[in-house]
């Protein structure tokens, strides 16, 4: 079963159209919603029950969560033999963001306005916030088995993309906060695609490099 996983071109494109997709769709369901500002809204704000691309977001959240699920047997195949413990951890974190961050947050919406608290919206919130801080860590992981498996290069690719996501996501969560909203730090929106992007880095370059690899020993 390992051997097929490392061998599927298709997981790995499955993982390709995931990252991409978490930030093109948004971008483009931004053009049809007035107002809507990238660098300002978090990209969940496309989803709330008055966005005019709701249904389309939310989806896309569901079908993201179901990619990184399958696609999540890559981590799994890659450093199984390096060291069980921390590929399952790593591969749990996938799992709890596709779950959290994905499917849950697509089925459950967030409202326009945070002071509006509903069920949806409590639950919406404790599967991002979950789903975020567990992919906050999947660069870390990453980053030891890769030095454990001999391979510096990418363990330090993979270290300086934990450090720049841990700053980013830092921003992120300081950004709503009263005291910072005549700052820079305000861009709640900027903060959180630049760590999302950080998160992901890792397991993209993952991908490309398995892709690659697939296509010369072919």
């Amino acid at each position: 079963m390992i051997e097929y996983f490392q061998n599927s071109k298709m997981l790995n494109w499955l993982l390709i159209i995931a990252i991409t997709g978490d930030f093109a769709v948004p971008y483009l369901l931004a053009t049809f919603y007035k107002g809507y500002s990238h660098n300002l809204m978090v990209m969940s704000s496309l989803g709330n029950p008055n966005s005019p691309v709701r249904f389309f977001y939310n989806t896309w959240l569901i079908i993201l969560g179901i990619l990184l699920i399958f696609s999540s047997a890559i981590i799994f195949s890659k450093y199984w033999l390096i060291s069980k413990p921390l590929t399952i951890a790593t591969v749990v974190l996938i799992l709890i963001f596709a779950i959290g961050a994905g499917i849950l947050s697509g089925i459950f919406s967030v409202n326009q306005s945070k002071e509006i608290i509903t069920v949806s919206s409590q639950i919406h919130g404790v599967g991002a916030v979950l789903g975020f801080i567990a992919m906050l860590f999947v660069p870390l992981f990453l980053a030891i088995l890769s030095y454990k498996n001999n391979n510096n290069l990418e363990g330090m690719i993979f270290s300086i993309s934990f450090i720049f996501a841990f700053v980013f996501f830092t921003f992120f969560i300081m950004a709503d906060k009263p005291q910072f909203q005549s700052t820079f730090i305000k861009n709640e929106g900027l903060w959180q695609r630049l760590s999302l992007l950080l998160m992901y880095f890792p397991l993209g370059y993952i991908a490309v490099e398995n892709l690659i690899y697939l296509m010369h020993i072919k």
